[in-house]
């Protein structure tokens, strides 16, 4: 088992069966436990935990409609609202059961419900694994703009059991390849050097790999829990990821992990073109991130309009774009604005590699 210990809060990553999920548990005996799934977690992991924890029988269980265009407020009143009816108090119990969208959302329901309830996280697919349970950031979309309303509300236990990623197919692997790649390219160069190339999924989804990348953000927010500095380095590849992702949301959607891998690389290049890295450490970058995302054709008007997004970023201040950037392989500095110029002739770059491709 692999642990980590935050100030007000813990990870434990390895079997469910061996961890303190029990004890804890057994905490809740006279109160309520509500479970948070998807239709996906529905289907594919709640009958694992009821199974393996019979006391969950007597769970409510709540369920989210799958996709991030669903993570909204119209969604997160229908739950308050069945709180409501079933006469949840603050002290009771919520268990998020799902992927990243199940863990922003059902940590901001339940963040706001009477002003804070406790939840614990187990996130089901990888990018939820080492990113989206981890931090204490919770949050929904408000039209196209990702993640606009949310608190920061800690959950008081992350546990993470790679048994969930076997209900996963393939392309979602990736989604949480891309977090991982980016925690690496921040902050950690030997990671980087381990996963830059993938020589299988179970390489890639070991405990140990997921411990060392979850290790990544977990000490970066415990520095920082509320983004007014370092955590920002976190952002990396959300600046244009974030807009590219919104762009897309209506019309043939993008997933989160392909967005911020796009991202990456476009802000990678303006991390060339600003001399922070060299042509060939952007070429390794481009070079890992091609190999597993595809590229995106975009048309002028395309680039203006998903500029136009990125002056929603929450990064921004003064109404300038602000963005996180690389300083070499394994580190990164936050809060350099950009011009429109920079980052049209990045997303140019994106169309560039794919006409290369094709």
């Amino acid at each position: 088992m692999y642990t980590f210990n935050g100030s007000d809060y813990s990870i434990e990553i390895g079997s469910l069966l061996s961890s303190s999920f029990q004890t804890v548990l057994d905490q809740y005996k006279s109160l309520n436990i509500i479970i948070i799934v998807d239709e996906n977690s529905h289907d594919s992991c709640l009958e694992y935990l009821i199974t393996n924890f019979p006391e969950l029988e007597r769970a409510e269980i709540i369920l989210l409609p799958c996709g991030e265009e669903n993570k909204v407020m119209e969604v997160c009143f229908q739950v308050w609202n069945a709180f409501t009816e079933y006469g949840f108090g603050r002290k009771d119990l919520v268990i998020n059961l799902g992927g990243g969208v199940v863990s922003d959302m059902g940590g901001f329901i339940a963040s706001v419900y009477k002003r804070g309830m406790n939840f614990i996280n187990i996130p089901t697919s990888l990018l939820g694994m080492v990113d989206a349970s981890i931090g204490g950031k919770t949050g929904i979309d408000l039209n196209l703009f990702k993640n606009q309303l949310g608190t920061f509300a800690q959950p008081t236990h992350i546990f993470i059991d790679r048994i969930f990623l076997s209900t996963l197919p393939a392309e979602e692997i990736f989604n949480g390849y891309a977090e991982m790649l980016k925690h690496a390219l921040v902050k950690d160069i030997e990671l980087w050097e381990k996963i830059k190339v993938i020589h299988s999924e179970e390489e890639l989804t070991s405990n140990e790999v997921i411990y060392h990348s979850v290790k990544i953000k977990a000490s970066i927010i415990e520095e920082d829990p509320k983004e007014g500095g370092l955590r920002k380095i976190l952002n990396f590849g959300h600046t244009v990821g974030h807009a590219l992702e919104s762009y897309y949301m209506d019309s043939t959607a993008i997933s989160h992990g392909h967005a911020v891998a796009l991202g990456m690389c476009a802000e990678s290049y303006i991390s060339m073109k600003q001399k922070r890295i060299s042509e060939m450490e952007f070429k390794e970058i481009e070079k890992t991130i091609t190999a597993s995302f595809p590229m995106i054709n975009l048309a002028p008007d395309d680039i203006k309009d998903i500029i136009k997004l990125m002056y929603q970023d929450k990064k921004n201040d003064k109404g300038n774009i602000r963005c996180s950037l690389i300083n070499g392989i394994g580190t990164a500095e936050y809060d350099i604005v950009l011009t429109e110029e920079e980052l049209a002739l990045s997303l140019l770059h994106l169309s560039l590699l794919a006409n290369i491709s094709n």
